[in-house]
């Protein structure tokens, strides 16, 4: 009996990872062909600047594959089609689709989703050097969920210099402005005091053009969108760094859904 329960839960795997494979190419087949149909249309209107961008989309798509041949490591299907789907979900749905300008709360979701991946990857790292036979130290699981966050929020902060960088010096305003209609200041008190200063927005001439009607007031250079997407970057982490700990103490096991293995020696 045992022999044929051990035979049976073989199978029942082989049919699962058949499956969870069949899953995984017709995603990442579906977002290719979506990719390939937006670049024809953006060649069509003769916008070479999105087209490049579907390039880039198709290039991005390869670097799982790239860094599980290359170095030799195993990504979680699960993880490898959060990242797909989040490159389309940002560069063709999000910069190609406008998404970023009639959905709201997209870019949110994007920035939170990236701190979870960054997470995962962070904490893949430390778990990677755990489990090296090179390495005699073993780092303690809230310690490696604390060094998932620093990295998640490191590469957030990176992007962030990325967007202010390209906003600065190519215009492209990729820290979304925000309209403000109160100001609160320390530099405009008279009295030259260290007292904040409230001051009501009640009109704004620019150009001729009263922006309190336009917009319904000053518009900032970017601030909110770049400490809203750190904050949101932040929540991203915590909660892949919970999950974590969680499945390093043995109590949790969706974690392991994005933490990156390496290769078995026989593979």
């Amino acid at each position: 009996m045992k022999k044929k329960e051990i035979v049976k839960s073989k199978k029942n795997k082989v049919k699962e990872s058949k499956k969870k494979l069949t899953l995984k190419a017709f995603i990442y087949v579906a977002l290719r062909i979506a990719v390939f149909l937006c670049m024809a249309r953006q060649l069509q209107l003769g916008n070479l600047m999105n087209a490049s961008l579907c390039v880039l989309t198709l290039i991005l798509f390869s670097v799982t594959s790239i860094v599980e041949h290359k170095l030799n490591l195993d990504l979680p299907d699960l993880l490898e089609i959060t990242v797909w789907v989040f490159v389309f979900s940002a560069e063709i749905l999000g910069e190609i689709n406008e998404f970023y300008i009639h959905f709201e709360n997209w870019d949110i979701i994007l920035h939170t989703v990236n701190g979870f991946i960054m997470a995962g990857i962070g904490y893949s790292l430390v778990d990677l050097l755990n489990k090296s036979e090179n390495i005699s130290v073993t780092l303690s699981p809230i310690y490696t969920s604390l060094v998932a966050i620093c990295f998640s929020m490191t590469i957030g902060v990176f992007w962030e210099f990325f967007e202010f960088g390209m906003d600065r010096y190519l215009h492209k305003d990729m820290q979304k402005d925000t309209v403000i209609n109160t100001i609160y200041s320390v530099t405009i008190n008279q009295n030259g005091k260290n007292e904040v200063v409230k001051v009501p927005i009640e009109s704004v001439i620019v150009n001729g053009e009263d922006w309190t009607e336009l917009y319904g007031g000053y518009i900032d250079i970017g601030l909110n969108d770049t400490m809203e997407d750190l904050m949101v970057n932040f929540i991203g982490a915590i909660i892949f760094s919970v999950f974590g700990y969680l499945y390093t103490i043995g109590k949790g096991k969706y974690a392991k859904n994005f933490i990156v293995k390496r290769k078995r020696k026989l593979e």
